[in-house]
């Protein structure tokens, strides 16, 4: 079933280099992976699992699932309906919450800085959030230890992105401002069947894009597909489930960081066929909102691998995180931004890193 390399996390114990530098390899040739050996099975299936509350969530009456909307929270957290995101201009076919740290929001925020908030959790659903916060813990260890074989792949310190995700507080921050990843989960249901695309072909269940951040660690329930990647050389491939792993990509900043070594590499969510269903849960592993992910420097035989990136005039990458995923949640979500932010100032394209 497997249609993307396989990556064994186990295998960085027993042999670190042999691991770091095959990841580096299918992070650059693909930019994604099943990932196997991650251990996370047991917060996921069974009736307690994620999987099983994520079901309930979607089952909740409208009025519960209404009380926790996404439009109500100038952070982009909560609830979103069927049809209520966009994806390059056009409607993505889909419902999910939106989660990350819970925190107090910045007194004053300006832009970007609305990114840290606290989250809302359905009432009818107590459940849900010791579930969340079990798996993101997990994932978040998951992550460190990916970007550390990453980073020890192209000769440098394991901990050399430590600095971006842990920050020290600095003169610029604003006040209330908690420095720590800023990291997202989604937890997402694409209906099957619910929409075709104009020449009859399965809809859009979300568009083709990249991810803004650093890496994303995804679930899937047993059975889900529609997920295709653009993988270079193949051109659009299924990427369906398979049990046992999770898929991993990497995003946008840390294309910037190794100067375009890894590649963010475009993937897209067909509606699933009639009576079927997809239920994913992304976890975004994402540095601190006012967070420049540090360079590396490559070696001379790796940078003379490097292939320019393709311009992309209409998808700015911004150095800051903070900068980068507010360029995506104002474009995703309209009805967010035109009740909390009419009037914010957008990220100017003069931020934007050439890569």
């Amino acid at each position: 079933m497997a249609t993307l390399p396989l990556v064994d996390l186990a295998q960085a114990e027993n042999r670190p280099r042999e691991f770091a530098e095959g990841l580096r390899e299918v992070m650059r040739e693909v930019g994604f992976c099943y990932l196997v050996g991650h251990g996370a099975e047991d917060r996921l299936d069974g009736e307690d699992g994620l999987f099983a509350l994520a079901r309930r969530l979607f089952a909740l009456p409208d009025k519960e699932k209404d009380a926790v909307r996404m439009a109500r929270s100038p952070h982009f957290r909560g609830y979103t309906r069927l049809g209520g995101e966009l994806t390059g201009g056009r409607i993505d076919w889909r419902e999910q919450i939106d989660i990350g740290p819970d925190l107090d929001p910045i007194p004053g925020a300006v832009g970007s800085w609305h990114l840290q908030g606290p989250n809302q959790w359905p009432a009818a659903l107590p459940e849900l959030r010791p579930a969340v916060l079990r798996h993101c813990a997990h994932l978040d260890r998951i992550g460190r230890r990916l970007l550390a074989a990453l980073a020890s792949s192209f000769g440098a310190d394991e901990d050399h992105f430590d600095r971006a995700f842990h920050p020290e507080p600095g003169p610029a921050d604003p006040d209330g401002y908690r420095p720590g990843p800023a990291t997202l989960l989604k937890i997402v249901r694409y209906p099957g069947g619910s929409r075709t695309g104009p020449g009859g072909e399965r809809g859009q269940g979300v568009g083709a894009h990249k991810d803004s951040g650093v890496l994303t660690l995804l679930a899937s329930a047993p059975g889900s597909v529609g997920l295709q990647v653009d993988v270079p050389g193949r051109g659009w491939t299924d990427a369906p489930t398979v049990p046992g792993a999770l898929i991993v990509n990497i995003g946008e900043l840390l294309q910037v960081a190794t100067g375009g070594y890894l590649r963010a590499t475009s993937h897209r969510v067909l509606s699933p066929p009639e009576g079927e269903e997809r239920v994913s849960i992304p976890f975004f592993y994402n540095p601190a909102l006012g967070s420049t992910l540090p360079a590396l420097e490559l070696p001379a035989e790796l940078a003379a691998r490097i292939r320019p990136a393709p311009p992309e005039p209409d998808n700015p990458i911004f150095l800051t995180y903070g900068q980068n995923a507010w360029k995506s949640r104002m474009r995703a979500h309209p009805d967010v931004a035109e009740r909390w932010h009419k009037d914010a100032p957008g990220a100017t394209r003069e931020a934007a890193a050439e890569a």
